[in-house]
């Protein structure tokens, strides 16, 4: 968060928190002095960051429905239309409410090591790209959206993007009040160029006269929370196999989604486990480790990093408990602040 704030001085720049990669808001509290406010992909996104988080609250959905468009309204300070057909379907009663209103579009480029996750993968649905069906609409808008990077550490290649951006859409930039460059820039990790990043960011933002937006979400928790999971078994099938009470399907999706292993520290010694979940599927793996000592059952293991896009996504597949969530204080001090029980299982069904 400290790193959050010190890009926001340095750059003008101003920070949303990216509810679709972190949304636990039993931190908000720690989270809104180094933040301006949150963005969202969804009506409940839209309403969690008004109701728990304060501060601006940009309302974005790759597709609004007639019935959630007006609630959306209405708990947003900005909204930003994913398409011109969307736009004009409800940018009226956007205005009507008086809302700052933005439109996405697609620079046809971006930084991604996943095509999954690419937005400008080939007939990607996420932004217009076309400037015909884009000019139209320019004097209507108070801003645009490019949200272009995805696990994004590189500098040299963010600055590259920027610069094409600004050769193909410099003059739409003078005309408008705020851009948002999106998420997926990894400015917080340890050693990434912060001075450069401000530097450039505050550049752009002179240069046409507008206000900057990012959105992060993985970048303001990483290395800010644990899994923690504990042995259930130990088996041996050609390789040495410690079975956990937890799920990468269940609890760390993502692992499975763009086929990674998780980390742990200081994996480090001359015992070499295969970490695994206990649901039926045959692929649920966290990955595999070095450990100093023998696993046994019982055994506590700390899967490290697991902020970004997992409490967010946990689903109840094969009934597998799900991890109750605690914030350990700077003081030390650990606070549970959710269990839950069968019953939250069996409400999520029926």
């Amino acid at each position: 968060m400290e790193k959050v704030s010190y890009l926001r001085a340095q750059s003008g720049v101003k920070c949303v928190l990216a509810l679709k990669a972190f949304a636990t808001w039993s931190v908000f509290d720690v989270m809104r002095d180094h933040m301006d406010g949150t963005t969202s992909s969804s009506l409940n996104e839209v309403k969690l960051g008004r109701e728990k988080f304060g501060g601006e609250t940009h309302a974005y959905s790759v597709a609004w429905a007639d019935h959630e468009i007006d609630e959306a309204i209405g708990n947003c300070d900005k909204i930003i239309f994913n398409s011109v057909n969307q736009f004009e379907r409800y940018s009226d009663k956007a205005f009507a409410a008086g809302k700052s209103v933005g439109l996405r579009i697609n620079p046809g480029l971006s930084h991604s090591h996943f095509i999954l996750a690419d937005p400008a993968r080939p007939f990607s649905r996420l932004g217009e790209w076309d400037m015909e069906r884009i000019e139209p609409v320019l004097g209507k808008i108070s801003g645009v959206m490019f949200h272009f990077n995805c696990e994004n550490d590189e500098y040299d290649s963010l600055d590259n993007l920027l610069g094409q951006i600004e050769e193909r859409y410099g003059e739409i930039l003078r005309g408008l009040e705020w851009v948002s460059l999106g998420g997926g820039i990894r400015f917080t990790n340890e050693g990434y160029p912060i001075d450069a990043l401000a530097q450039r960011l505050k550049g752009l933002s002179e240069r046409y006269g507008i206000q900057l937006y990012l959105e992060p979400g993985e970048a303001t928790v990483t290395q800010s929370t644990s899994l923690e999971v504990t042995v259930l078994d130990v088996v041996y099938n050609g390789k040495h196999v410690a079975i956990v009470d937890s799920s990468t399907e269940a609890h760390m999706l993502d692992l499975l989604t763009y086929d990674e292993y998780a980390s742990v520290a200081p994996n480090t010694g001359p015992h070499t486990y295969m970490i695994c979940g206990k649901t039926c599927l045959a692929g649920d793996i966290f990955g595999e480790f070095q450990f100093e000592t023998e696993l046994k059952a019982g055994d506590r293991i700390s899967i490290l990093d697991a902020g970004g896009y997992t409490m967010v996504k946990k689903n109840w597949f094969n009934g597998v408990h799900m991890p109750a969530i605690a914030v350990k204080h700077l003081d030390g001090q650990v606070e549970l602040v959710r269990e839950f029980t069968f019953e939250d299982y069996a409400r999520s069904l029926s």
